[in-house]
């Protein structure tokens, strides 16, 4: 029996993707995003995302299918991020995707943004080995998750307490000046610098300390008052050095505490998502970890990394294959989904 054809939907922050999924087989991944609106602000401003996603929906939809090479009425289930996410984007995607339900007369899906995370990584990697666990990092999640059944069992085991990761990357490349967002520029000038060059702190790294728990506004500060420092002094300031040993504190203390997790609860497939799974120094330490662990690493290609289509469109296949029932006509949006809710 062949899968259905799902349309999905992803509007969480500033990236109006749509995709288009098979069972496993991704079929097209169109993108409109609004990142250089909100470059001169710093950050992602809510008002001018959802304003985005209002002009980019129809003709992302449009591109979507006429990638794929099918039309609306092929279209047999529907899923859309549901949560979490900022307010406003989320309403425009939950809106139209409800729309085309309606239009279509197929099932709609409301999805965890962060369950679509771990979902897509099964597009390029196949079924994921459950149990698993999940590192989701980004610039609004830094989360590790136990995954026995992805269609309907998720765990969160640990959280961030303050800045994500993804955050603390873009507040960092402010500091030194470097454009928003920071995690690519970041990533580049670290090649140039010395890891070591700088003693940065770990947090919540201690014997008392919350074991899978994240802090990275301590980090920050510290960054940032180091920097000051030397400017004060009238040096200059290590622009590649202290990049280098600032990604070298965040993804030292994300891949140890990812691989203790796998250790603690008997699970030797990791699979990380989000944004910050794009960084390189991750991606390298995370399998240079794992494979001393003896631990499965399972992490997609960069594109699919970051808020994405497919993504939704993956977790929706999986939860029509699973014979999750669908949402109801009046679902809404949930900018604190917990990820404990995969749909809804």
């Amino acid at each position: 029996m062949t899968a259905p054809l799902v349309l999905g939907f992803e509007t969480s922050c500033d990236e109006t993707g749509i995709g288009l999924v098979r069972g496993q087989t991704l079929l097209s991944d169109a993108l409109a995003t609004s990142m250089a609106e909100h470059e001169r602000f710093g950050g992602v401003v809510p008002e001018i995302a959802s304003r985005a996603h209002l002009e980019a929906m129809v003709p992302t939809v449009h591109r979507a299918l006429s990638d794929a090479g099918v039309g609306l009425g092929d279209v047999e289930a529907i899923a859309v991020t549901a949560g979490p996410g900022l307010t406003g984007a989320l309403l425009v995607g939950v809106a139209a995707a409800k729309a085309y339900a309606l239009a279509l007369d197929v099932p709609l899906y409301g999805v965890n943004h962060l369950a679509a995370h771990v979902a897509v990584d099964e597009l390029e990697h196949g079924r994921l080995a459950e149990p698993s666990i999940a590192m989701l990092v980004s610039g609004g999640h830094s989360s590790l998750l136990l995954v026995p059944d992805l269609a309907q069992d998720v765990t969160e085991l640990g959280r961030t307490i303050d800045d994500a990761a993804g955050e603390a990357f873009d507040k960092v490349a402010r500091v030194l000046g470097l454009p928003f967002p920071g995690g690519p520029h970041i990533d580049r000038a670290a090649t140039e610098g010395d890891p070591g060059s700088i003693a940065f702190p770990r947090g919540l790294t201690g014997p008392r300390d919350a074991a899978y728990d994240f802090s990275f506004s301590g980090l920050k500060t510290a960054v940032a008052r180091w920097v000051e420092a030397r400017e004060r002094a009238g040096e200059p300031v290590p622009v590649a050095d202290v990049s280098a040993a600032f990604q070298e504190a965040v993804v030292d203390v994300l891949t140890a505490k990812a691989v203790r997790a796998c250790r603690d609860h008997g699970v030797d497939h990791l699979v990380i998502g989000g944004g910050v799974a794009a960084n390189s120094r991750l991606r390298a330490l995370a399998q240079e970890r794992c494979d001393a662990a003896g631990i499965v690493l399972r992490v997609p290609s960069r594109r699919l990394c970051t808020d994405n289509g497919a993504m939704v469109a993956a977790l929706g296949s999986r939860l029509v294959e699973a014979g999750v029932t669908p949402s109801a006509v009046d679902l809404g949006a949930d900018s604190s989904l917990p990820i404990e809710v995969v749909s809804r």
